[in-house]
């Protein structure tokens, strides 16, 4: 036998082009391990019209016992000079083909036909199956007292009567096969693959609205679902839009799921020429917009940069909420918070001796060996006070001497990460080493968070120095991405409010490096993700200035070795 796969683009067929092989069996019991076939019927449908039947006595090699005699009326002496099940089970696979099963309550049914089919060492059945009893429970159970066929086909006055012998029954199996797909267009289901997932929608509260999923293609693209206002509360994207979209009212247990529905007026859509168009695009719609029911609508508001203060003398790290193009500093980030940004701060001061105390020191606080009579001004600083480091808030300590510091710091945090690490790592040695476990491991926790962030920098930092990149993608489809922000072809889009968030992604008006901006920071990292993910998929077509990792890699402090007696603890705090 040949197993047939649908494809993707079959399954999205509408159905009217569809062919559906409608099967019934009559057997001797009712399990395939004591039970064998005694007549099988089959009946061959495309958009309402009969295509052909298929029908057989079949020979079980057992008697029939008296019971299913008084059901079905096939007797023993009937099925005697009937042919065997081999050769009648290679005719009706023939006769099936890559046609769609249909039956009532056919998982009966394909059990039969797959323990034929395994006794013969042939592989099981793959076609697509719809069962009309599942449909009839989805679609029409308030009306009738059950769902069996018999009383389906009274309730409609089906043509056909269903009488437990198989042709007729799947010839009245086929006449409700249509009266319920007629029932499930008033739901939107027009093609194979939203057939299928209507009976896992059974019993849905927000069923009635899958009807706003009409229009929705099987294409890659980003969805909004918007409220009786018209303002979007959520925003998504997927490969295929129908099929996610409608896969909320199946399959997704999510537990806000049921509000967003219960909330949703109308669901908007704008297909994308590419996977990162469409995560481009959903992540401007995200900031834009700020749905209430996606998670991080909001969460780039409370982003924060450290920052390497290099227009002061004696530069210093702070933490800030809004980065200066331009000012001459360095920048680190945005993290995503002030807390995360403070902990990278006290990392990197565990590592590199960098005054920590706050405010300007003027050239009479620190004038370094050659000031004579200076006064400090800095008299707050509590190294100086503790004496654990000579701060150049003493006077101590000139800008010559500091100089070193800065520069190492700035090698550290661009391109050489081992001259932070490396002093993390042996103070978390010596610590556990001297079974000081807790205070290793907050070591190791602060060198797991600026590992993280020093690795997620590199990759944003080397998409975006290389300019403009063209790619083109498995699909096909082409990406043109500048400073690490995607370009979408405002002619393309045809949704109102994905165009609203349409505008210029060059570069600012500044000598790089220039830092990422808080409105753009999760589209780059985002893309850069994924291309870091998809690297074997993509075809580089063209790169400004070049476009290359940095190597060797970051080590990561996540793993920590068996035995060291350090406290299993990361913070998992997000970047």
């Amino acid at each position: 036998m040949v197993a047939f796969q649908r494809s993707f683009d079959d399954l999205g067929r509408p159905l009217s082009e569809v062919t559906f092989a409608v099967v019934d069996l009559e057997t001797t019991g009712a399990a395939p391990s004591v039970a064998a076939v005694t007549e099988v019927g089959a009946v061959k449908l495309r958009g309402g019209e009969c295509l052909g039947t298929f029908q057989t006595l079949v020979n079980p090699g057992v008697a029939i016992p008296p019971e299913i005699v008084y059901m079905t009326g096939i007797t023993n002496v009937m099925v005697g000079p009937a042919p065997p099940i081999g050769p009648v089970l290679s005719s009706l696979t023939e006769f099936i083909g890559d046609a769609v099963i249909v039956g009532h309550n056919v998982r009966f049914d394909i059990s039969f036909l797959d323990a034929e089919l395994t006794r013969r060492g042939q592989s099981r059945l793959t076609n697509p199956v719809v069962d009309t009893c599942a449909l009839a429970r989805r679609l029409v159970r308030g009306e009738v007292p059950d769902c069996r066929l018999s009383t389906l086909a009274r309730h409609f006055r089906l043509d056909h009567t269903p009488n437990h012998r198989a042709l007729a029954d799947a010839l009245a199996t086929g006449d409700l096969l249509h009266v319920l797909l007629e029932r499930a267009g008033t739901l939107g289901v027009l093609g194979l693959d939203d057939l299928m997932q209507l009976p896992r929608m059974g019993g849905h509260p927000q069923a009635d609205k899958l009807r706003l999923t009409t229009a929705l293609p099987r294409q890659g693209g980003v969805y909004l679902f918007l409220d009786g206002t018209g303002r979007a509360i959520y925003v998504g994207k997927a490969a295929n839009l129908r099929q996610r979209v409608r896969s909320y009212f199946s399959t997704d247990e999510r537990r806000k799921v049921g509000s967003l529905l219960r909330q949703a007026a109308s669901i908007q859509h704008q297909t994308c020429d590419g996977p990162l168009h469409s995560l481009a695009l959903e992540t401007r719609l995200i900031h834009r917009y700020e749905p209430r029911f996606n998670r991080q609508a909001k969460a780039w508001r409370r982003y924060a940069y450290v920052k390497l203060t290099l227009d002061e003398r004696f530069p210093r790290l702070s933490v800030v909420r809004r980065a200066k193009p331009g000012d001459g500093c360095l920048y680190v980030g945005p993290v995503g918070s002030v807390r995360a940004a403070r902990q990278v701060t006290e990392a990197i001061e565990s590592a590199v001796p960098l005054r920590p105390c706050r405010g300007r020191i003027g050239r009479s606080a620190a004038g370094g060996a050659g000031t004579s009579g200076a006064t400090p001004r800095a008299t707050h600083c509590p190294d100086r006070a503790l004496g654990l480091r000579a701060c150049p808030c003493t006077g101590a300590v000139s800008e010559e001497e500091y100089r070193p510091v800065v520069d190492r710091l700035v090698r550290g945090l661009t391109v050489d990460p081992e001259v932070l690490l490396a002093p993390l790592r042996d103070r978390m040695e010596m610590l556990a080493g001297s079974e000081r476990f807790e205070e290793a491991a907050e070591t190791r926790d602060r060198a797991a968070l600026l590992t993280r962030v020093l690795s997620r920098q590199r990759r944003i930092d080397s998409l975006r120095a290389a300019g403009r990149i063209r790619l083109r993608l498995a699909d096909g489809s082409e990406a043109d991405i500048v400073e690490g922000r995607v370009r979408i072809d405002a002619r393309e889009v045809t949704n109102q409010l994905a165009a609203s968030v349409l505008g210029p992604v060059e570069p600012p008006d500044s000598e790089w490096p220039w830092p990422l901006g808080l409105d753009a920071v999760d589209e780059v990292a985002a893309v850069s993700s994924w291309l870091e993910s998809n690297c074997h998929k993509v075809t580089l077509i063209e790169a400004q200035f070049g476009w290359a990792q940095p190597a060797p890699p970051i080590p990561s402090f996540e793993q920590v070795a068996a035995g060291s007696g350090l406290p299993d603890r990361l913070d998992g705090r997000r970047l």
